[in-house]
């Protein structure tokens, strides 16, 4: 009995030194660590500029030993840092010197200026030049990585670059007489000047005879050729295939500019000194630099300059603009079509005058002359109406395209957008069978019409509306066609045999 107690005290024994030995094993539970408070920013703290950030624009700045900021931001000045900065020294076009002393805790960046770090001096985080030189002690390293992008050489223009920004455009004026090459900018834009005014000498000229007659219009169209740019090329980039013009639209803008800023110095030299006959291109190259001297002494006078500048590139632009419209409506004139006129009563003439047999020969006369009212033309001959112009239709279909879109966002704002342009298919293509126009047209006065006169029918609109994928994919060259064509019909409007036309304002739907 003894010997039953004493095994079972020893197994007793045993498994409660083996669950001692587990649990020592077992490594302790893990407690949830209690939350980090945050940093306790002390009045010390605030006192040594914890909260201070410095911001230079065309001064130097010097962070003398012992002080303390949190961020350093020079632009067109010298930075000197001796003392304590928390975050970030970013120095753009100036120069940046590190004392013995200098602390810099986060990053150092310097853009087109020179960085000079003395011994001892430390840089926490990456050190970064773009465009300029690095002077600093062989074992020096900043604390992350050192980048250099571009050589010292490249310090020179991004100086000169700076300069003129600061004391020229901050000022509000073009030229800084001192740069010497600003100058030489100068005397490149005056060469382009002067062979634009030899080589389309009728251009410049109609540039500035517009000016001359009609200053308040031209200035007027300029604001608005500058106000649509930006619309317009988002609408083309919308419609994606229209992304392929805008380079065109910029440089076709390029080129007006530089052919209605001739205009424009040949204009104000030629109210200076009168030209006895314009069409001499000695008279007209004396107007052109008189006029281009004007303009530059302006351009150096601060704000006077800006306000030259933005006037001369403003009625520039229009007098091109109003120049290239007049010298195509010559190019392409209102046809003349006979019209029979209506039969006149007799009236007694004298037995030796001439006879009248109570009819009127054909005149001729404008198309827009034809009906002032939908009285007075019946269908079949709505062909005579004139001809809509590429603007009017461009206008309508810009202004369709905005009205589209609204609609899809209001009715399918949740959709892709996938079938953007496809609405847009449908749209033109239900109205012009339902009114035979759209309401870009409506507000354009247009209509489309077939070659007869007679209506558009579903399947005319629908050959219309595909074909007109067509026009657009070969980079608008279809759509453009109605600046040539004598009836100026589109390549999807010959393809589906249709005119547009503009009609009078009472004109019903």
């Amino acid at each position: 009995m003894m010997r039953y107690r004493t095994c079972a005290l020893a197994l007793l024994v045993a498994v409660s030194a083996t669950q001692s030995s587990a649990r020592a094993a077992q490594p302790p539970p893990q407690q949830t660590p209690a939350e980090v408070p945050p940093p306790v920013v002390t009045s010390s703290d605030i006192d040594d500029g914890f909260w201070r950030q410095v911001f230079r624009l065309g001064t130097d700045y010097t962070l003398q030993s012992g002080d303390s900021v949190r961020e350093v931001a020079v632009v067109l000045g010298n930075a000197t840092i001796e003392g304590h900065v928390r975050q970030t020294v970013v120095v753009v076009l100036g120069t940046a010197t590190l004392a013995s002393t200098a602390i810099i805790d986060g990053d150092l960046l310097v853009v087109g200026g020179q960085t000079t770090i003395a011994r001892s001096a430390r840089v926490g985080g990456d050190l970064t030049v773009v465009a300029g030189g690095l002077d600093a002690p062989s074992d020096f390293a900043p604390g992350r990585q050192q980048l250099i992008i571009g050589s010292a050489s490249l310090r020179g223009p991004f100086a000169a670059l700076g300069s003129w920004l600061f004391r020229g455009m901050l000022l509000g004026r073009p030229i800084v007489p001192d740069l010497l090459w600003v100058w030489a900018v100068v005397g490149v834009l005056f060469l382009v000047y002067v062979l634009v005014s030899l080589l389309f000498d009728r251009s410049v000229r109609a540039c500035a005879v517009t000016l001359t007659q009609k200053p308040l219009t031209t200035f007027g169209t300029g604001v608005l050729v500058l106000l649509l740019l930006g619309p317009v090329s988002l609408l083309l980039a919308v419609t994606v295939l229209g992304i392929a013009i805008i380079p065109v639209l910029i440089c076709a803008l390029l080129v007006a500019a530089v052919v209605g800023k001739a205009g424009a110095a040949r204009w104000i030299g030629s109210r200076i000194v009168t030209e006895t006959d314009p069409a001499q291109r000695a008279e007209s190259l004396r107007s052109l630099v008189i006029g281009f001297a004007v303009i530059v002494v302006a351009y150096m006078i601060p704000l006077l300059g800006f306000v030259t500048w933005t006037l001369t590139s403003v009625l520039g632009i229009g007098a091109a603009t109003l120049a290239f419209a007049s010298a195509y409506r010559r190019e392409n004139p209102v046809p003349l079509y006979p019209v029979a006129a209506a039969a006149a009563p007799a009236t007694p003439v004298d037995a030796g005058g001439p006879t009248w047999d109570g009819e009127m020969p054909p005149v001729a006369v404008p198309r827009h002359a034809v009906a002032s009212g939908p009285a007075a033309v019946s269908v079949a001959d709505v062909v005579a109406l004139p001809r809509a112009h590429f603007r009017d239709r461009f206008f309508a279909f810009v202004l369709d395209v905005i009205l589209v879109f609204i609609a899809r966002q209001v009715l399918d704002r949740y959709g892709d957008g996938g079938e953007y342009f496809l609405w847009l298919l449908v749209y033109h293509i239900g109205f012009w069978t339902w009114k035979g126009t759209t309401v870009g047209g409506i507000i354009c006065q247009l209509r489309v019409v077939r070659v007869d006169g007679a209506p558009v029918r579903f399947v005319d609109a629908l050959v219309r509306g595909l074909s007109s994928i067509f026009s657009l994919a070969v980079l608008g060259i279809g759509c453009l066609w109605i600046l040539k064509d004598s009836e100026r019909q589109a390549w999807h409007d010959r393809i589906a045999g249709t005119y547009v036309v503009k009609v009078p304002r009472d004109w019903p739907l």
